[in-house]
């Protein structure tokens, strides 16, 4: 059996840079998948992808598929034959279909009875016969949202497609893909190289490309280029390229031969906040910025030609021209902003709509300053500039420039902010009230702050659990959350003593007789609560160490952290999976119990001996760990409470509980119901699993 290099190329108008990666990653691994399924051995399989191409290399693809055997399972056995032992028209059809008589046919056991059944030898397929299905199949599971289809054809892909090349070593493939017959001719660069070229054998790509075509076709290869040589060229001015990942994808998607050219911007435009021209830089021109070692923004850029130009000072000249009126703008919308104080803008935010049913921004922003003073009171942070800070939270989304760049919001307020003479704890709060934006974005670095973005936070979960719009499925327009694992990190994060059922009545309060939601509240920390189990289990503690703490129905969050914490370093002891043992059986036991169980042990009542051992380590644990319950102080509790394994196991080895004598059983029952209590002031931990 011989093995050679499969190579499928499909030439296509330029493909949408956001996804290029994803198409090329799922059509690679669609493909392995079909390999998969036709028995076939192979090597490594390469993708390649380019503005204009999405190419797979199979290395070592054997020639021919290997033999194989089909079972075909028949009729049960007591259907296939009547009384007389005469195969029945079902047995018959089957075994019509298998080409065989029913005399012909095998018959297995399994646990569901005897079954007739038929093997069938299937001889394997010289793999050029496949590859073409196999291709075809794989570009259909491509994750394309839009497909569109092009000239008079009917076939439906991406982008227009205008080659196919399918080459086994040296042998072209046929068949036709996307309606192109496959060919051996391949597409080079627009502008440079060889625009079209002939591939005699599949081991020439992609180097041929890169020789013949002026395309580098490895996708890697060309992001590799770009940051080395951003990087080399920001060195060069003494500073540091923006090279952002999601940036530098982008960028890579976008060329088949990238050329770094570096290029500037006149000086007085770093007057303006150096966001409003990133954005511009990186969003709209796909440049990239460069910083100085103290992080100040640079009046230079970074661009990325798709060409080698005979004159890159002509290709320069042509990009700070493009770049000029845009900076510009931005400049623009910067001073008109500062003709007007941030908060003479409040008014204005009576015109934006927050939701239908929950009114305005402006109302919006006066909840936050509420809701902003309550939470500053709680955590000990300055109530005034909360208030003020909430106020102001919402007032740029009105400027030119957040119009213009709504990535600047919060950003925009905070210059604002600075400007008309406000503190820099409400700037920054104004700023850091979207934080945490994104999983594992940096949370608000100040108190004023912390109070400010979970009031913000807060207040949408309020209005829109209030209105019965919860979130669905994958379905979550209002992020909801996002804001609130956004919540629960400030708090957790920032050990502040909050509690989501005192934070969520304040709130629901602020909205008056506009919620319709008569459980509004119970709905919202049910909700987070729920968000807890999700993001602690992607944080690697075990499902039945968070189930064991929300037994306890915890609404701060701070406290449920420490709890979950404590459990955790709690199941390491070597006493841990004995006292969760026993206390699955105590709670078996009282489950059962018919009379009221008092709530004090009667010291008269018990027995010498265990009895008495644990009904003294009971007592003094009781008067001992109050203090740390009351500190949160569980993981040291926990510990303390490993010591009572020798006298509950001893207890259980030698007293019997449920007595026929009523008072000296209900004493036991409350010894055991106060050995209980002791665990439930940290978690349940009988649903510990061992």
């Amino acid at each position: 059996m011989m093995q050679k290099t499969f190579l499928v190329e499909i030439g296509t108008e330029e493909l949408p840079p956001k996804s290029l990666r994803t198409l090329a990653e799922s059509f690679a691994a669609n493909f392995i998948e079909q390999l998969d399924n036709a028995n076939l051995e192979h090597g490594e399989v390469l993708w390649y992808a380019s503005p204009r191409r999405l190419a797979l290399k199979v290395l070592n693809l054997n020639d021919t598929q290997p033999d194989s055997q089909i079972v075909k399972r028949g009729p049960a056995v007591s259907a296939a034959f009547d009384q007389a032992g005469n195969p029945t028209k079902a047995a018959e059809g089957w075994a019509r279909g298998c080409g065989i008589t029913v005399d012909q046919a095998e018959r297995i056991q399994t646990d569901k009875g005897e079954w007739l059944s038929y093997t069938q030898n299937q001889k394997g397929q010289p793999v050029v016969n496949l590859l073409c299905d196999m291709v075809k199949n794989a570009l259909s599971k491509l994750p394309i949202p839009k497909p569109m289809r092009w000239a008079a054809r009917q076939v439906e892909f991406i982008r227009p497609s205008h080659t196919v090349t399918m080459l086994y070593g040296d042998e072209l493939v046929p068949g036709t893909i996307l309606d192109i017959d496959s060919a051996r001719v391949i597409r080079g660069h627009r502008f440079m190289g060889e625009q079209e070229f002939t591939i005699d054998n599949a081991d020439q790509y992609p180097e041929i490309l890169e020789q013949r075509g002026k395309v580098i076709a490895d996708y890697d290869k060309r992001k590799l280029i770009i940051q080395q040589q951003a990087e080399a060229a920001a060195a060069k001015l003494n500073g540091k390229a923006d090279l952002t990942d999601s940036l530098l994808e982008e960028v890579s998607s976008l060329v088949e031969w990238p050329v770094v050219l570096t290029a500037k911007f006149e000086e007085r435009f770093l007057d303006v906040p150096a966001e409003s021209l990133v954005y511009t830089m990186k969003g709209d021109q796909k440049y990239f910025p460069v910083y100085d070692k103290q992080g100040k923004l640079l009046p230079n850029f970074i661009f990325v030609a798709n060409i080698e130009s005979k004159d890159p000072q002509v290709v320069i000249a042509g990009n700070e021209k493009v770049v000029r009126p845009r900076l510009a703008d931005a400049e623009f919308f910067y001073k008109t902003d500062l003709k007007q104080r941030l908060e003479d803008r409040l008014p204005r935010l009576e015109t934006v709509l927050f939701q239908q049913q929950l009114g305005t921004v402006k109302d919006k922003a006066l909840r936050i300053e509420s809701l902003s003073g309550f939470i500053a009171e709680q955590i000990g942070a300055d109530v005034a500039q909360a208030k003020r800070a909430g106020k102001l939270t919402k007032c740029d989304l009105v400027t030119n420039t957040v119009f213009e760049f709504p990535e600047t919001q919060g950003i925009m307020g905070r210059y604002l902010a600075l400007k008309d003479g406000e503190s820099v704890e409400v700037a920054t709060a104004i700023e850091e009230q979207y934080k945490p934006r994104f999983s594992g974005d940096e949370l608000p670095s100040t108190a004023v702050s912390c109070a400010v973005s979970i009031a913000e936070k807060m207040d949408t979960l309020a209005g829109i659990f209030g209105i019965g719009q919860h979130p669905k499925g994958d379905k979550d327009p209002f992020a909801l959350r996002r804001a609130t694992i956004g919540v629960l990190r400030i708090i957790v994060e920032k050990n502040l003593p909050l509690d989501l059922i005192a934070l969520s009545e304040f709130a629901v309060s602020l909205y008056g007789d506009k919620l319709n939601n008569q459980n509004v509240v119970t709905d919202i920390v049910s909700f987070m609560q729920g968000r807890f189990r999700a993001w602690y289990q992607e944080l690697g503690f075990t499902i039945d160490t968070i189930q064991a703490v929300l037994a306890l129905n915890p609404t701060k969050p701070a406290d449920f952290d420490a709890r979950v914490k404590a459990v955790t370093h709690f199941r390491t002891l070597p006493e841990a999976s004995s006292l969760a043992e026993a206390n699955k059986r105590v709670s078996n036991i009282l489950s059962k119990a018919e009379l009221a169980i008092p709530d004090s042990v009667n010291a008269s009542l018990l027995e010498a001996g265990a009895e008495g051992e644990l009904a003294k380590h009971v007592a003094v644990l009781m008067d001992k760990l109050a203090p740390y319950f009351n500190q949160g102080r569980y993981q040291d509790a926990l510990v303390e409470l490993s010591t009572l394994k020798a006298p509950v196991d001893e207890f259980f080895a030698s007293v019997m509980v449920m007595v026929n004598d009523e008072k000296i059983k209900l004493n036991r029952l409350s010894l055991l119901k106060k050995l209980q209590s002791l665990f439930l002031k940290v978690a349940d931990i009988s649903l510990l699993q061992s």
